[in-house]
């Protein structure tokens, strides 16, 4: 019986609230036992920003891009390896080097350890320069030869017939002017 009541004081002393770590803990001091500092926010994808957020999320994307990851991992352009020098213009384009980016940010943080660079380099940067750059992807329209630059566009695929539908049903409802 003693042994049992040991144990339930032993489990209500882990149950129960920290007290404070250090005597700087009634300050609030982060690290030294007060409560940590708010978390930075959460990131968000660039398609999801607008305005000024935007523009500043792209020109720092595109400082990234261009003093980082072009003369590193660029290679050269060619009919397999396409490349537009108005990227951002291709928002599926901007879309994956902003993921990748975020990556980046996240696995040379220390807190990935060691290998946080290989696993970037493993699970995300091939993948995406193969999905931007390969003959097929969203640049295969614009400069394959750095002597002739080019951009184009791709029209992308016409709305869903359901999307078509609903359209069509809003533009017929009465009393509503389409003007």
């Amino acid at each position: 019986m003693e042994q049992s009541a040991q144990q339930a004081q032993q489990l209500d002393h882990l149950a129960s609230a920290p007290g404070p770590a250090s005597p700087f803990a009634a300050f609030g001091l982060p690290g030294l036992g007060g409560p940590a500092s708010a978390a930075p926010p959460e990131p968000r994808p660039i398609l999801e920003l607008e305005g000024e957020e935007y523009e500043d999320e792209l020109d720092a994307l595109s400082d990234w891009v261009d003093d980082f990851l072009l003369p590193v991992y660029g290679a050269e352009v060619t009919t397999a390896a396409p490349w537009c020098l108005q990227w951002q213009e291709h928002s599926d384009v901007a879309a994956w080097l902003h993921a990748l980016w975020l990556a980046y940010q996240q696995y040379k943080d220390p807190e990935a350890g060691p290998s946080g660079l290989l696993v970037w380099h493993r699970d995300f940067l091939t993948h995406t320069m193969v999905a931007v750059r390969g003959p097929g992807g969203p640049l295969s329209a614009c400069m394959t030869s750095p002597d002739r630059p080019a951009h184009r566009l791709l029209p992308g695929p016409p709305p869903s017939a359901r999307t078509e539908k609903a359209n069509a049903s809003e533009a017929d409802v009465p009393g509503e002017s389409t003007s």
